[in-house]
């Protein structure tokens, strides 16, 4: 599941940085596409934060 999510937070980085090099940061998919990322990396967060607590 780990590997799955962070391939997916990396092509919305790409398409992300794509989208910032061609648009401007307040466009739409742009705004949705950070949004998707944020809510993919708050989930890479608290899996990393959950394997951390259980280690101990």
């Amino acid at each position: 599941m780990e590997k799955k999510l962070l391939k997916r937070i990396e092509v919305l980085r790409k398409k992300l940085n794509k989208f910032a090099m061609t648009r401007n940061l307040v466009d739409s998919e742009v705004v949705e596409v950070s949004q998707q990322l944020d809510g993919l990396l708050n989930q890479y967060q608290k899996i990393s934060s959950y394997k951390q607590l259980s280690f101990w």
